[in-house]
């Protein structure tokens, strides 16, 4: 019974171990660049972790992907439904309208 007990517990902690020692989400390395008008500065969103979603300016024109991760653009405020990937070191016009958002995998 002891060795059994025993055998439990070291197998509790070996899984115990493997679930505490699981990686957290991550953040994307780089930034996604987000182009207006001429007249209004860069959106930048640095670093953005995986899984956030960001709503585009309402003057939004360009997005560009300058993560390491694929971001996707989804036509509606708040990441629902299926979004176009753009792929890292990619660009994507986003219709000027404020009703658009992106996230990233």
């Amino acid at each position: 019974m002891r060795a059994f007990v025993s055998a439990a517990a070291a197998l509790a902690f070996a899984v115990g171990g493997a679930v505490a020692g699981a990686a957290p989400a991550s953040a994307a390395t780089g930034e996604v660049v987000v182009f207006t008008t001429e007249f209004e500065e860069l959106r930048h969103y640095p670093n953005p972790p995986s899984g956030s979603c960001h709503q585009l300016p309402a003057t939004a024109h360009v997005l560009v992907n300058l993560t390491d991760a694929d971001v996707s653009m989804h036509a509606g405020p708040g990441c629902l439904g299926p979004g176009v990937v753009v792929a890292p070191d990619r660009g994507w016009h986003a219709p000027p309208s404020g009703m658009f958002s992106f996230s990233v995998a």
